[in-house]
């Protein structure tokens, strides 16, 4: 039996606060209890509202101030030397880090939080920090490793009947079955996110489980009802200020609007997503917002060989290191187009 899903990172006196509340909202509510707990010189207080502040930046696209506001909860935490909140602020770090396509430095921040969490017998915020890893793991490529940690997680999840962490678990397994080309397993687990999402009340990952549905069906020929769940996942994203997840349902849409050869439309749409990317400072959105539109555009005509640089430089731009998954999807664009040309 699942519970309904809650928000642990909004801690203290901001506990009452839904998983659910618009961002803008929950950020000037953080900011009223730092500006109190400041005041005071309560360091616990002030370590919780900053994290809450710096969730609340990352989700609305002001990277910089969520990075200097995880930090400012760190060192408040750690004045406070309660390990606990020193663990969710690194958590907040590391997860700011994976946005910014900082995979290393995620990976890296997300452990530290994981051992704190271990030692001050956090368990929540040690999920979290698992999660977080599982899920930096898959975007860089690491497929094997990032599933079996899943399959961990999604276990443990089950077991304690938490809503939130068993729709992040099974979402990142569908992810990895539909890489792999299991489309009925990754349907299989995408809907029961999405279910499981809907009856805890939990509309984040309700979105993102919609956006993953909507891929499996564009994959199976089924773009109508893929755009469907795409306009009802984007709602949910507006009315929540979710600018991140925003931008990768609107990268979907191009996604769809390809694969049914609807270049024109897809390209345009590409090319919104790459503005929002951009406007967010997210480098994986953006190049794979950036390679949807070039490949739209060399569909609609343009110069093969304008494609072939613009397509080179892109590949140029990323980190072989950390965003090396996402390179490869370039190159493969790069090799397609010359096998055509051959």
């Amino acid at each position: 039996m699942y519970g309904k899903a809650f928000a642990p990172e909004y801690q203290g006196a901001l506990r009452d606060m839904s998983v659910n509340t618009a961002y803008e909202d929950v950020l000037e509510t953080a900011r009223q209890r730092e500006h109190g707990a400041a005041e005071a010189g309560n360091a616990l207080e002030l370590a919780q509202a900053r994290l809450a502040v710096a969730e609340a930046c990352r989700r609305l696209g002001r990277l910089d101030e969520a990075d200097a506001a995880w930090r400012g909860s760190y060192r408040a935490a750690r004045s406070a030397e309660d390990k606990g909140a020193m663990a969710w602020a690194l958590w907040s770090g590391g997860t700011l880090a994976r946005q910014r396509g900082q995979l290393n430095a995620a990976v890296r921040w997300l452990s530290l939080a994981r051992d704190l969490a271990e030692q001050a017998g956090e368990v929540v915020a040690y999920g979290y920090s698992q999660a977080g890893i599982a899920e930096t793991l898959r975007i860089r490529g690491d497929q094997e490793e990032a599933r079996d940690l899943h399959e961990k997680l999604l276990a443990e999840a089950r077991k304690r009947g938490e809503c939130r962490h068993t729709v992040w678990a099974l979402e990142g397994l569908a992810q990895l079955d539909r890489n792999s080309g299991d489309l009925d397993s990754a349907w299989r687990r995408f809907a029961e996110a999405a279910e499981l999402a809907e009856g805890g009340g939990d509309e984040r990952g309700l979105a993102w489980a919609l956006r993953g549905m909507a891929d499996v069906l564009s994959l199976r020929g089924e773009p109508d009802e893929a755009l469907c769940l795409l306009s009802r996942g984007e709602q949910i994203c507006r009315r929540m200020d979710l600018s991140s997840a925003l931008a990768y349902n609107r990268k979907m849409r191009g996604n769809v609007l390809f694969r049914a050869c609807w270049y024109g439309e897809a390209a345009r749409t590409y090319r919104e997503a790459w503005d929002m990317f951009r406007s967010i400072n997210e480098p994986r959105g953006a190049a794979l917002a950036r390679l949807g539109l070039l490949k739209s555009l060399d569909k609609l005509g343009r110069p093969r060989a304008d494609t072939e640089r613009d397509l080179r430089e892109l590949r140029d731009t990323l980190d072989s290191r950390e965003l090396r998954h996402t390179r490869k999807m370039v190159e493969e664009a790069i090799d397609e187009l010359a096998d055509m040309a051959a």
